[in-house]
């Protein structure tokens, strides 16, 4: 089943480079391929409920990148398999509240579990460069001395720039170094499974022994904070000050600097600004060429010039995609029985991103004025015209719609300094209306196609 690995290892990186990491932690990274052929794959997931959340919820994603993949129709089916990865498992399950039996002994943390970090992020296969060198240079810091260098440390930044891979990095080095140390692990999701868990099972004392025992906290993704209750804020927040308080090290990762995650309790915010904040921005060029050749030489890969070049100049924002584009090579490469050229790239790397016009506010400002007939300037401005108003309210709604790292606060500069919370009733009144008046819908709908076919040229 040669030819069945490759695929099942280029689908695997394609599913984590298209999806985010609540969506690949929750289910998709504990499947393994159980077989493949005559366009048939068969994937296994660890137990029934992981099984029953992937057919329910990914099952046509995973479909769609197959046949992508494959360049041809395939059929993808389910089975529980015993070899399946098992690490993740509880997790998954935890997500899934209502299978729980509510007994106490149900109960079992995920933080019981070894820190679950990936052995193949560390600092060595980390290729720094001008978008990501105090980023970097920060992590290492942290990891040779923890909890005196930066702390908290927080890393913010797009998805697929290398943040999860920083902290894997952080929890590895401590690990190698200092083994009497503890280190955890964990998304913002497992955060809260585990949280909820506890609550269910009357274990919270428990719970917070584990999480605050840790010499080395590494929490992803918090963003995902900004849409939870108060009483996990409380949670959040006191296992931060048990932690800092012990000169125990923090590192957090999120899609934004904290100033723009309006959802967090105003004193965890002002906690995460007193240590040290960082971002991760797109990599250069010569970065991306960089990442290229590394991962190619890491895995054995004869990657000519020519292709790393012309692969770098179309995937500018997802270093995922820029890594699984080398095992689809190579992939394709096997199943060809040929070596890896430029042609067989761009014969079989379709789907690769495109080189584009990067979707920025003033494109979609631009826009809207010209659909409506209408000054960017006044767009922007302040007048109360009827229409004026209307062209706005469209415009601040399609721009915390398409553009997913605007935050509301960021928006708001954007419309001469207005009020954040004018921009939350403004983007709104869009939602509501775009479920009542069909003319408003059409609107937006045109304006959708017409920003993402000028994102395309």
């Amino acid at each position: 089943m040669q030819g069945g690995e490759e695929i099942w290892s280029a689908l695997r990186d394609s599913l984590r480079g298209n999806a985010s990491e609540a969506v690949w932690a929750a289910g998709l990274n504990t499947l393994r391929l159980v077989d493949y052929h005559d366009n048939q794959i068969v994937i296994g997931a660890p137990n029934q409920i992981q099984l029953l959340r992937v057919q329910q919820r990914y099952l046509p994603f995973i479909t769609e990148q197959a046949q992508i993949l494959v360049g041809r129709e395939v059929q993808v089916s389910l089975t529980v398999s015993e070899t399946s990865g098992t690490s993740e498992v509880h997790e998954a399950a935890m997500d899934d509240s209502d299978t729980s039996t509510g007994g106490s002994e149900s109960y079992v943390a995920s933080v019981d579990r070894p820190a679950r970090l990936d052995p193949r992020m560390t600092f060595d296969s980390f290729v720094p460069g001008s978008s990501n060198r105090l980023a970097f240079a920060a992590a290492q810091s942290v990891a040779e001395t923890p909890g005196r260098a930066y702390n908290p440390l927080m890393i913010y930044g797009n998805s697929g720039l290398g943040k999860t891979h920083l902290l894997h990095a952080i929890g590895n080095y401590v690990q190698e170094n200092y083994p009497g140390r503890k280190v955890l692990y964990v998304s913002t999701e497992t955060f809260l499974n585990d949280f909820i868990r506890a609550i269910q099972t009357r274990t919270q004392l428990a719970l917070h022994e584990r999480y605050r025992e840790n010499d080395v906290l590494l929490i992803d993704d918090i963003q995902f904070m900004e849409t939870r209750g108060e009483t996990f804020h409380e949670e959040i927040f006191h296992t931060y000050n048990a932690l800092h308080g012990e000169g125990k090290q923090i590192v957090l990762t999120s899609d934004r600097s904290p100033r723009d995650l309006a959802g967090l309790q105003e004193r965890f915010r002002s906690r995460l600004l007193q240590g040290l904040v960082t971002e991760i921005d797109q990599p250069d060029l010569e970065t991306r060429i960089a990442i290229l050749r590394s991962k190619a030489e890491r895995e054995g890969i004869a990657l000519p010039n020519d292709v790393a070049e012309w692969i770098a100049h179309r995937v500018r924002d997802n270093i995922r995609e820029l890594e699984g584009s080398i095992t689809m090579l190579r992939a394709f490469a096997n199943l060809r029985q040929e070596p890896i050229s430029l042609e067989l790239a761009k014969a079989h790397l379709t789907n690769l991103g495109h080189e584009q016009i990067v979707l920025k506010p003033e494109t979609i400002l631009s826009v809207v004025a010209d659909f409506y007939g209408l000054s960017v300037e006044d767009v922007r401005g302040s007048k109360r015209l009827r229409p004026l108003v209307h062209a706005r309210h469209v415009a601040m709604y399609l721009i915390r719609d398409l553009l997913n790292n605007y935050s509301y606060p960021m928006i708001a500069r954007i419309f001469d300094g207005r009020n954040h919370t004018t921009v939350i009733s403004g983007v709104e009144k869009i939602k509501e209306q775009i479920t009542v008046n069909p003319e408003v819908l059409a609107q937006v709908n045109q304006l959708k196609r017409r920003l993402q076919g000028e994102n395309r040229e």
